[in-house]
């Protein structure tokens, strides 16, 4: 459920934070009535990730031979970490000038019409949610706690959507840097466990070796404390997709991405590649 959580949140109130950008522009332009052009393409972006989330279920669904699913498997946690990595960079760099760039925008975009108006609202939202989707449906495919990690990332989405509100009313102040520096570092270590997992699957799709050499088995070693190790168990799968059997392939690229990328992604802002800062606040 925390990973999940961590994904809505944190992908959710990137979306919401466009969403307000875009809202307080046109009232602050008194341009109300090309409210429901942008609200329409809001709509059509969380239909359009919801549609995608229903198509990936059924597709994978409809494969009958265990190795095609977990081909499949593997390969969609493969893209969804290259997404999620360079979400969270990406947000990293642009906090700053993601503001001015989406009302500039929109600004053109009221001289085009409502269409435009919603095209845009459509852009801006649609990749955040198309990302969350394929992240949240690899998470939910490899878990076995039933509705646990679908509520995880509804809980994570509604409290995306009550700061996004308040953060437009004005009644609250994020420290942004802070915010995405906590959730990146926190997501990294959810897509290294993703990665790993899909690794895993490409081991039993037999398209990778290795699938019989065991690092360590976690579901034997949480065995041996009763009760709380299944909780520990749980946290542990939940946080870092540990199977019940970890392979040395899995271990080796768990920590081949992890170090690097947390390494690079909580670097010293005085360290940074030339680019831009990141916003300190709201």
């Amino acid at each position: 459920m925390l990973g999940n959580y961590l994904i809505g949140l944190r992908e959710g109130l990137e979306a919401a934070l466009v969403v307000s950008i875009l809202i307080a522009y046109l009232v602050k332009t008194g341009r109300r009535d090309a409210l429901l052009p942008v609200w329409a393409g809001v709509g059509a972006a969380v239909a359009l990730s919801a549609a995608f989330a229903l198509l990936l279920n059924l597709a994978v669904a409809q494969e009958d031979h265990f190795k095609i699913q977990e081909l499949t498997g593997g390969l969609l946690s493969i893209v969804a970490v290259g997404l999620v990595t360079w979400m969270v960079f990406w947000m990293r760099a642009a906090a700053r000038s993601i503001k001015a760039e989406l009302e500039g925008r929109l600004a053109g975009a009221l001289d085009a019409g409502p269409v435009a108006l919603a095209v845009v609202a459509f852009l801006a939202v649609g990749r955040e949610g198309l990302e969350t989707a394929l992240f949240l449906w690899i998470n939910t495919s490899n878990s076995d706690s039933g509705a646990t990690p679908i509520i995880g990332a509804l809980l994570g989405l509604a409290t995306a959507v009550v700061l996004g509100y308040l953060l437009y009313r004005g009644g609250l102040r994020l420290n942004l840097k802070r915010f995405f520096t906590w959730t990146g570092a926190a997501l990294i270590v959810v897509a290294a466990g993703v990665i790993g997992y899909g690794f895993h699957d490409l081991q039993e799709a037999g398209v990778l070796p290795g699938l019989n050499a065991v690092a360590f088995q976690p579901a034997t070693f949480f065995l041996r404390y009763g009760h709380a190790g299944d909780w520990a168990q749980t946290l542990c799968q939940g946080v870092f997709n540990l199977t019940p059997t970890v392979t040395w392939l899995q271990l080796v690229v768990w920590i081949a991405y992890l170090v690097p990328v947390m390494a690079l992604f909580l670097r010293p802002s005085g360290a940074k590649a030339p680019g831009r800062a990141v916003s300190e606040s709201a």
